[in-house]
């Protein structure tokens, strides 16, 4: 009897060691997943490293987010940024593009305006499709203010932002810029608007970069695609003769009715 007493007081009795390994354990039991992610052995090796990179994205976007609002560590700059973030928006961009293509003194200048124009809505367009189709929301410490509330989308893959900064980054240096310190300038601004939207907690860190990658694209789209001034006017000229023709048509048989 007290062998077997002795026995069980050896084999129930455990080390340090393994206590701590069994709570350690018991931390990451299905019960109780880690704050967002959680891996099961089980999943394809394909799927475990996403969710990875995912945990990864969303603590780095968390971490930059240091504007998200007046009360965070960088607050006190929020304006600023704000100021920078704004000079990346659409309306700005293609209110300018508009005026100058009514009111360029030049063919070469209107027609490279008509192109900027055409590349912002098509910009506007490819994007939002992206986020209608993705649906991904924005992160929770995204603030809005008075004047992005009506600007601020609820999606927010791919940065509309960071595609339309390398757009037009790319846009300027190839049509406009011929000087290294103007591409610096622009390659700059481009830059500082795509970290605006990490600093305000506006996108995640795969928003921002997949957004600059797919503005960079989009470019070679319009450069394939480019729409020259005799063109448009020779698509102008079609479309008032087949007007004229078709009106005179519909008099002739009105004519004819008679």
């Amino acid at each position: 009897m007290s062998r077997r007493n002795s026995c069980r007081g050896v084999c129930g009795a455990r080390t340090p060691a393994e206590s701590h390994r069994r709570r350690s354990s018991s931390c990451f039991s299905p019960g109780a997943p880690a704050e967002g992610f959680s891996v099961s052995l089980n999943q394809p090796i394909f799927s475990i490293a996403l969710r990875f990179l995912l945990a990864i994205d969303l603590w780095l976007s968390k971490r930059l987010g240091v504007c998200s609002c007046e009360d965070a560590a960088w607050g006190s700059i929020r304006p600023l940024v704000r100021l920078v973030e704004f000079s990346g928006h659409v309306a700005p961009w293609l209110f300018g593009a508009v005026y100058t293509l009514l009111r360029g003194e030049t063919v070469e200048e209107q027609e490279i305006m008509l192109n900027l124009t055409l590349a912002l809505l098509l910009d506007l367009m490819m994007v939002g499709l992206l986020k209608k189709l993705f649906r991904r929301r924005m992160p929770v410490q995204n603030r809005s203010d008075i004047l992005s509330a009506f600007f601020v989308e609820k999606y927010s893959f791919p940065s509309g932002h960071a595609t339309r900064a390398a757009l037009c980054a790319r846009f300027l240096m190839a049509q406009l810029v011929d000087t290294d310190s103007m591409r610096v300038l622009v390659l700059g601004w481009a830059s500082l608007v795509s970290l605006s939207r990490l600093l305000l907690a506006r996108h995640y860190v795969t928003d921002v970069g997949f957004g600059l990658a797919m503005g960079y694209c989009q470019y070679g789209l319009v450069e394939r695609l480019w729409v020259s001034w005799d063109c448009l006017q020779d698509l102008l000229l079609l479309k008032v003769r087949e007007s004229v023709f078709k009106a005179y048509s519909q008099l002739w048989t009105a004519d004819w009715t008679l």
